[in-house]
């Protein structure tokens, strides 16, 4: 039987009662219609599943009982963050979606030469809230207990300028690449992925993340789509050098 798992952004007691979000009480009570003494499992992304009991079921509020917690342990040894050029509307949900499935710690939009999306502040904020509710949608139904990281969306070069020279692997996905997954070796700190947008990374992007030391990466003979290209690169890096 399938446990109902729910994404709860706040501290968890043993033997707290508490209400569940408006949209997660209104899945529980309208479309799984569920009833008081149904369990659950709800987490915060601190490491641990939490076993929960409804004690209360109504058209609007849900209350639950936390009745004991246990760690899990599925998170992958392999540290790896998702650079994704934003993606038109529901291509940019999916590659959130997959991306936290297949086990990413971390997803960074980024605005690229190319990139034909463009977001003024109040709708990248909007964007960001809804990206992070995908993340930990996904969460729930592939049992991951925390919640990868999805930052606010910023231009490449912004985000190049920002990082540490931590010894991570710097990779970017480019049809010229010469580097294959099998190929790869990463430290403790992981790797980071950059995937371009629907016309690919310009001229002036590839030069700056060479001169930042980024290797190029190739997965075949083919171009793939933004929403397929950085999911192939993550499950083959995850089946060669991950848990996959």
């Amino acid at each position: 039987m399938r446990t109902t798992r729910i994404h709860i952004d706040q501290p968890l007691d043993l033997a707290a009662e508490l209400a569940l979000p408006p949209q997660a009480a209104e899945h529980v009570a309208r479309v799984l219609r569920m009833n008081p003494g149904d369990a659950v499992t709800v987490f915060n992304g601190d490491g641990h599943d939490y076993a929960a009991t409804l004690i209360a079921v109504g058209k609007r509020d849900v209350i639950l009982r936390i009745d004991s917690r246990e760690p899990v342990a599925n998170e992958s040894s392999l540290s790896l963050t998702l650079v994704q050029a934003v993606a038109r509307g529901e291509k940019m949900d999916l590659i959130v979606q997959k991306a936290t499935e297949l086990g990413v710690s971390r997803i960074v939009p980024v605005f690229t030469e190319r990139s034909e999306v463009k977001l003024d502040p109040s709708r990248a904020e909007k964007r960001l809230i809804h990206w992070r509710a995908v993340a930990a949608s996904a969460c729930e139904q592939s049992g991951r207990v925390r919640v990868p990281e999805v930052t606010p969306a910023q231009t490449l070069q912004a985000w190049i300028e920002g990082l540490d020279d931590d010894g991570t692997q710097r990779l970017a996905l480019l049809p010229e690449g010469t580097l294959r997954p099998r190929e790869l070796t990463f430290g403790k700190t992981g790797g980071l992925l950059v995937i371009g947008p629907e016309g690919g990374l310009g001229d002036r992007d590839v030069a700056t993340l060479k001169d930042a030391g980024f290797h190029g990466l190739r997965l075949g003979p083919r171009i793939l789509r933004t929403e397929t290209a950085g999911l192939a690169a993550l499950a083959a890096i995850q089946a060669l050098h991950g848990d996959i």
